[in-house]
């Protein structure tokens, strides 16, 4: 379902803090004895790309679905722009724009006139901010085709265009990516980029992790309703002190170093690059030791983890995607 709020920004005051966009408070939702969403506290920046995430049953789209008013919290609250959205919801969701899973549209009708007729019911869309809308996501050119032969990108791109057409100032897409090729990717990555670049908010639900490590400035990841880490996609990423190296005769250098005390969780990656850690944490001692054994490095530097690994090693799952 595609959700759409009525047209126009009225004022909304300022979050404390100036450069919070959306904000969860201890947001809790109980459906009977089941804990859904628990004490959930998240603040969102103006202007950022934030990834969402969690595996499958964690409470995502629960949590979608009361930050954009559609369901009412157990406990807790939701900020958007810095008023709260079930106290002044007329007031807050004319600004948010949001795609949930599959957008409902008119398959008998253009693309075109999809947006025409959701742009009736906002009040009126001009003909101008359509045209800007499909080029925008990519439908210029198939615009006066019914939807029925439009692919599941090409349905999901139209979604994001309804979600766009009031101009709103915070997007929540839950998996904006699901059916686009390699190609539709690519443009799905780059518009995230450039609404972000005019200072819009995107709050993404994904289980793409490439696609969040490459475009998001930010996650959250939730787990049996909880919160287990909001972070920077380069602090999730460090590595813990490690070094990846490219040597020649990777398998007896890391032969080598397992027989040292420092080095006995070393391991090769699935690229054949060595990870482990230095005598003494620095570069320059790992590439000694390595160069004085005959393994001169040709390359050498702080080893990063890969998204994947630490999502599951967060999450204690075994399943790479999240609803």
């Amino acid at each position: 379902m595609a959700t759409t709020v009525a047209q126009g920004n009225p004022p909304v005051a300022r979050a404390q803090g100036g450069d919070v966009a959306l904000r969860t408070i201890n947001l809790s939702k109980r459906y009977g004895t089941r804990l859904a969403v628990d004490q959930l506290s998240l603040e969102v920046r103006r202007g950022e790309i934030f990834g969402f995430l969690g595996p499958n049953g964690a409470g995502k789209t629960t949590t979608i679905r009361m930050l954009l008013g559609l369901i009412a919290p157990t406990e807790g609250g939701v900020e958007i722009l810095g008023g709260d959205v079930f106290a002044h919801r007329a007031e807050i969701l004319p600004r948010v724009g949001a795609l949930i899973e599959t957008p409902a549209l008119y398959p008998y009708l253009s693309g075109r006139d999809n947006l025409r007729a959701v742009g009736a019911v906002l009040g009126g869309a001009p003909a101008e901010r359509i045209d800007a809308v499909l080029e925008l996501v990519g439908l210029a050119g198939r615009q006066k085709d019914r939807v029925r032969t439009y692919s599941l990108g090409m349905k999901q791109r139209l979604g994001v265009a309804i979600a766009l057409l009031n101009d709103p100032d915070v997007l929540v897409l839950d998996e904006p990516a699901n059916g686009l090729d390699p190609a539709g990717i690519v443009e799905m990555r780059d518009l995230m980029r450039t609404l972000s670049s005019e200072g819009k908010t995107v709050f993404i639900s994904s289980h793409v992790l490439s696609e969040v490590r490459q475009i998001c400035t930010r996650v959250a990841i939730l787990n049996l309703g909880r919160l287990v880490t909001e972070s920077t996609v380069e602090d999730l990423l460090r590595g813990h002190g490690e070094f990846s190296v490219r040597v020649d005769e990777a398998e007896q250098a890391l032969a080598l170093i397992r027989t040292a005390p420092w080095g006995q969780a070393a391991r090769l990656d699935g690229s054949g690059a060595l990870i482990t850690a230095s005598p003494d944490g620095r570069g320059r001692t790992l590439n000694a030791f390595l160069s004085q054994a005959g393994f001169t490095p040709d390359a050498l530097g702080p080893a990063e983890q890969d998204l994947e690994d630490v999502f599951l090693q967060l999450t204690g799952s075994g399943q790479g995607g999240a609803q």
